[in-house]
């Protein structure tokens, strides 16, 4: 099956506010994957939403941040250990910190240096990997 925006189960984002990566730390519970790791806004497919709709509102469920899809500056498709995920980046200014709010899930929030993350023990491991891939494939530098 080709990785397309039709046949996907979920999406995440690697947000930078300021020059730092905004991660969320995930509940402690051992029915979820990677327990009390640090993860990024994002998550499951709802209904028929694109890609773009999904990792949109799933950020704003997590952090009270409201994006358009037009602050989204890269997107590519993966097949990964749940299936085909999408993962996008987006940048903020510093000013965006003030209107994060944590939501109904994850214990708290954070933001990182990219490289701190990517390094991180506790980093879920193919997102810190994807982010390394967005910042060496576009040269971003936050």
């Amino acid at each position: 099956m080709a990785l397309s925006e039709d046949h996907f189960g979920g999406a995440k984002l690697a947000l930078f506010i300021g020059g730092r990566l905004l991660v969320i730390r995930r509940d402690d519970r051992p029915d979820i994957p990677w327990p009390g790791y640090w993860d990024l806004p994002g998550g499951g497919r709802e209904g028929r939403e694109t890609p773009a709709a999904c990792v949109l509102r799933e950020t704003a469920e997590e952090t009270g941040l409201i994006l358009h899809e037009r602050a989204l500056i890269w997107g590519s498709a993966h097949d990964g250990p749940q299936g085909v995920t999408w993962f996008f980046a987006a940048h903020l200014d510093a000013a965006a910190e003030a209107r994060v709010r944590l939501g109904d899930e994850g214990q708290e929030w954070s933001l990182m240096a990219w490289q701190d993350y990517c390094a991180h023990d506790r980093a879920i491991p193919h997102f810190a990997a994807r982010v390394a891939d967005f910042v060496r494939l576009r040269g971003f530098i936050p």
